[in-house]
């Protein structure tokens, strides 16, 4: 895979990231920890001078409008909020971000995805992994084919998304995943700002 490996650091029980949750490991498996929740913000927007948190509350009909969104990738929704931020240079907003999960083979993958005011990916990191195959997802190589990409893109390995031999299961799992983001950000900040 292409792009620099990033800094790996295990911890054999805990790192999930609602609120005061914590995921113990599930069935034996650390996670692989490669952003806290204090530096993903920064690592998908570098350039941002400050960060406002909004925890975004998820509502039945927030769920039914994020379903329709998505359609025809078909994600998990079953996070009670996603923790989001609003990203500011010089007081303007340059972007958001929003942390979110998907479930890989077994386990969830969180990751941070940044999305520009006109409503591209920027960027995509991934913050933990608990697979026991498959975290070639990680590398920037294979984030970088999101950038870019809106809502209305299919984000679909085999189309515009280059599967990983051995990760299959994570590349669809991360490309469902940032459709999810994209959705997120789209209803709680873009169409928000169009209706203004």
């Amino acid at each position: 895979p292409s792009g620099s490996k990033p800094m790996r650091r295990s911890y054999p029980g805990v790192v999930f990231l609602w609120g005061s949750l914590l995921l113990a490991v599930v069935g034996g498996q650390a996670a692989d920890v490669y952003l806290t929740l204090e530096e993903a913000p920064q690592a998908v927007f570098p350039e941002a001078e400050s960060f406002e948190r909004k925890d975004i509350q998820v509502t039945e009909d927030f769920r039914r409008r994020l379903r329709e969104m998505v359609k025809p990738a078909k994600p998990s929704y079953w996070e009670p909020f996603y923790i989001s931020f609003i990203a500011r240079r010089g007081g303007e907003v340059i972007g958001y971000a929003v942390v979110a999960e998907e479930i890989g083979k077994h386990r969830p993958i969180t990751f941070i995805v940044a999305v520009t005011p006109e409503g591209e990916v920027k960027d995509v990191a991934l913050m933990a992994y608990r697979e026991a195959i498959g975290a070639e997802v990680r590398y920037e190589g294979f984030l970088k084919q999101f950038e870019g990409k809106k809502i209305e893109d299919s984000m679909r390995p085999y189309r515009d998304i280059r599967n990983i031999s051995g990760a299959t299961l994570s590349v669809r799992a991360l490309s469902r995943g940032v459709r999810k983001g994209l959705a997120v950000i789209e209803l709680a900040y873009l169409q928000k700002e169009e209706g203004e």
